[in-house]
């Protein structure tokens, strides 16, 4: 039986994935990231699991270390932050292409400069096409069921591909919360050991990652796509296998009070609990508006976002980035293109909001809902922004 804790969700992620029987974790310190680093070393160091723990000297060092592992068939582990990240692009794509299941944590943070070490999502948006699955999270008992959840799906045989778990910095990873922590045994019975279809081992020499002439790339890139769109169905059978097993229930798109919905807003990561307060406060006055939330944001959930959107009049997509120079934020963006060739569709409103730790209490998205009410075109807007 699982057991009821009171933790920080950073040291909480460290914890859950300590449960997956991994081999190897290579990571590299960073805030907010710092505590899961700090955490998974403690807990290699006291033998609670048998794993290596790679001391390396970046994060493009820890990734590259984490495929080398994968690729010789240990299920690898790592986590980063904002330009950590960033650090990490050169090797993100190449895990992908080589079928590699490595998972990590990225604990969301602003990207410099200027320096600033607050959550928002303008790390995790610029990697969206490196071909990795990837997931956001809420609060810390989605971080504990994610964290476990996203070997399962990146080791699935119809997989086989990177998957990286959203956790808002400091927001999320520095909260103390209560939640639920499964036993050992529980997740030993969910997560099977990996099982690679091909492995590096020098009794059995084989090749990864070759050289692609111009009369294969386009092939290996569009494989790769296939690959991961198909991802989406073995997420939302992981999903309800944990639900059987945990009783709690995950969608790749979670709605609240979306139904009669006039007016919806999007959001993606901790800020939904805020938002989900701001349509309580609303809906006592009579207005009727809603909430959808992505939790898998690559692959893009197609049908389940558009059967959540269906109906209503007015959608407002809160990014946390801006596609600097571009049509707005990364997600309205996305979600724009996915309704473009609707019959039916919303009015689509973006603001650009919550940058660098910027905080949003729930007046702020009530103040979004009166701003969506009043504006006439479709550009998007900063909210809160001094001019």
């Amino acid at each position: 039986m699982g057991k009821r804790v009171g933790m920080e969700v950073a040291i909480a992620a460290a914890e859950a994935v300590a449960l997956c029987n991994i081999d190897v974790a290579a990571v590299y310190p960073i805030t907010p990231q710092s505590h899961i680093a700090e955490h998974m070393a403690d807990i290699v160091h006291d033998g609670r699991i048998d794993a290596e723990f790679i001391t390396v000297e970046s994060e493009h060092s820890a990734i590259s270390a984490c495929a080398g592992a994968s690729a010789a068939g240990a299920r690898a582990y790592t986590a980063t932050s904002s330009q950590g990240l960033m650090l990490m692009h050169e090797i993100l794509p190449i895990v992908s292409a080589m079928r590699l299941p490595v998972c990590m944590a990225n604990a969301n943070r602003a990207v410099s400069g200027p320096l600033n070490i607050w959550n928002d999502h303008s790390d995790i948006m610029p990697q969206r096409d490196s071909g990795w699955i990837c997931l956001f999270t809420e609060n810390g008992q989605e971080v504990i069921d994610l964290s476990i959840m996203s070997f399962k799906i990146a080791e699935d045989p119809e997989v086989m591909l990177p998957c990286v778990v959203n956790i808002d910095g400091f927001q999320l990873t520095h909260m103390i919360e209560p939640f639920e922590l499964p036993s050992q045994a529980e997740v030993a019975k969910f997560l099977p050991p990996r099982k690679p279809f091909a492995q590096l081992h020098p009794d059995n020499p084989i090749s990864m990652g070759c050289f692609a002439m111009p009369d294969t790339y386009a092939e290996t890139v569009k494989a790769k796509d296939v690959a991961l769109r198909g991802a989406k169905k073995v997420v939302t059978r992981v999903f309800a296998d944990w639900a059987k097993r945990f009783g709690r229930k995950y969608n790749v798109v979670e709605t609240y009070k979306a139904k009669d919905a006039d007016t919806l807003m999007l959001t993606m990561g901790s800020m939904g609990e805020t938002a989900s307060a701001a349509v309580d406060e609303m809906r006592k006055a009579g207005r009727k508006v809603g909430l959808v939330k992505l939790r898998l944001w690559r692959p893009f959930p197609v049908e389940e976002f558009k059967a959540a959107v269906a109906g209503c009049k007015t959608l407002i997509v809160m990014d946390r980035a801006l596609s600097t120079g571009g049509a707005g934020g990364p997600v309205a963006t996305d979600v724009k293109s996915v309704l473009y060739g609707e019959k039916k569709k919303p009015r689509v409103l973006n603001v650009i909001a919550g940058l660098g730790g910027r905080d949003l209490a729930v007046r702020d998205f009530e103040n979004m809902f009166d701003l969506a009410s009043k504006k006439k075109d479709e550009t998007f807007e900063f909210y809160g922004v001094r001019e």
